[in-house]
């Protein structure tokens, strides 16, 4: 990625390099050669110096490189295996290769992929802790939030109608309570559409700024040929990505912190109905016990990883360099903060689908019984302790490759269409 985004940035025409430089990079792409770069030592302004100052030197045949063919090895040995001639470099040239924002745009680009996987399938998640705990639907009717329309609200609101609705999917879990007491159902529950909702509309907010990034001259002096104007400015302040990226850990955050809570309610029987930690011969067996106390660690480091990184500035170079981003640090923890949710949302995949096993005979609407066919896929109810990390891993890797929004796709798109909506 950060090669890819070198070459467009270059390829803008106004970084003062020749042609020929662009397609040697462009070779180099095309044949997966890919220079040795740590991902610590930037400080977000003059752009990513150290980074892409490594992303250049493997160019040059300099330092290490790795190919599919090669593996880690010496990078001219690996540029001249693919028949690849080091960049001899030329005037601006290493300036111009050097300086932009494409390490902390590359990782945030990622990011940004990552979070729209893990919010819409955080919905689905959390649509089965509600059918497992005998929630009311009523919460998510769209009268409710057309009367405060966020747009990411109502697609979460509409994605649980579109799971839950008992006139196009019905649960027999849902007719089994619907003449029950409860008036409303707590936070965790109720206000999905509105917790998850803006997680959704940050996600969509940090995606605009990301891609204008991606697609932006950020070198410096910029070259203007139209009016043969060379033009020093500050477009490799890495200020807006790293600004974005913070609000986006924030966000993400929450999906993992609701999610905890509403795993706390799914283990606790005062609150949940069922065996505690749900498992038989409680105290005799743990159950779910230690894997919500995971989920509860995991929340815990995710609040220190989202103080924004962007509120600090060391002043570098001499005093010129004297107000940075530290947008790489925002972009690396991101991407540690997504990975935490991920698991935490795990965990709670793993308890929900535990607790319809409580409840059987009874079965959940048609989508949600596809989530839970497809964890049993990879994961047997617990009947008895066991080493609980296999069953965590599996559920994560189910969420990596979005199979659990892939599972409900077709519903979806079925509800849709009968509904009209």
């Amino acid at each position: 990625m950060l090669l890819a985004l070198r070459i467009n940035v270059l390829a803008k025409g106004h970084s003062g390099v020749s042609k020929e430089t662009v397609d040697a990079m462009v070779k180099a792409f095309n044949a997966s050669c890919l220079s040795w770069v740590p991902e610590k030592g930037t400080v977000g302004a003059s752009g990513d110096l150290a980074p892409l100052a490594h992303l250049t030197l493997g160019l040059m045949g300099e330092g290490r490189m790795w190919s599919p063919q090669s593996g880690w090895a010496d990078a001219k040995a690996v540029l001249e295996g693919h028949g690849l001639t080091p960049l001899v470099l030329k005037p601006k040239e290493g300036l111009a290769l050097i300086n932009g924002t494409q390490m902390i745009s590359s990782l945030g680009a990622e990011a940004v992929e990552r979070a729209v996987g893990v919010a819409r399938q955080a919905d689905i998640i959390a649509a089965l802790s509600v059918e497992a705990l005998r929630g009311t639907t009523k919460a998510f009717h769209s009268a409710v939030h057309a009367v405060r329309p966020h747009p990411g609200q109502m697609e979460v609101a509409q994605r649980l109608r579109s799971l839950l609705d008992s006139e196009v999917f019905p649960s027999q879990i849902s007719e089994s309570h619907r003449s029950c007491k409860r008036v409303q159902d707590a936070y965790t529950l109720r206000c999905i559409p509105q917790v998850h909702g803006v997680v959704n509309d940050t996600i969509a907010f940090v995606q605009r700024l990301i891609s204008t990034e991606l697609n932006s001259a950020t070198d410096n002096p910029l070259v203007f040929a139209e009016t043969g104007e060379t033009i020093s400015g500050g477009n490799f302040h890495g200020e807006y990505p790293a600004k974005a990226l913070d609000y986006l850990a924030i966000a993400v955050h929450e999906l993992g912190s609701i999610s905890e809570r509403r795993t706390e309610r799914l283990v606790n029987p005062a609150l949940s109905e069922l065996p505690a930690f749900l498992v038989q011969d409680g105290g005799f067996n743990s159950g779910f016990m230690i894997a919500h106390c995971t989920a509860a660690a995991l929340v815990s480091e995710n609040k220190a990883l989202c103080h924004p990184s962007s509120v600090d500035s060391l002043s570098t170079s001499a005093a010129t360099e004297d107000h940075v981003s530290m947008g790489g640090w925002a972009a690396r923890k991101v991407l540690r903060v997504l990975e935490h949710v991920e698991q935490v949302l795990a965990v709670e995949l793993l308890a929900a689908c535990q607790a319809l096993e409580f409840l059987r005979p009874l079965k959940t609407s048609a989508p949600l019984e596809e989530v839970h066919d497809l964890l049993r896929s990879v994961v047997r109810p617990l009947d008895r302790d066991r080493f609980m990390s296999p069953d965590i891993e599996a559920a994560h890797t189910l969420l990596r490759q979005e199979k659990v929004w892939m599972a409900v796709q077709p519903y979806m798109e079925k509800y849709r269409k009968e509904l009209g909506r």
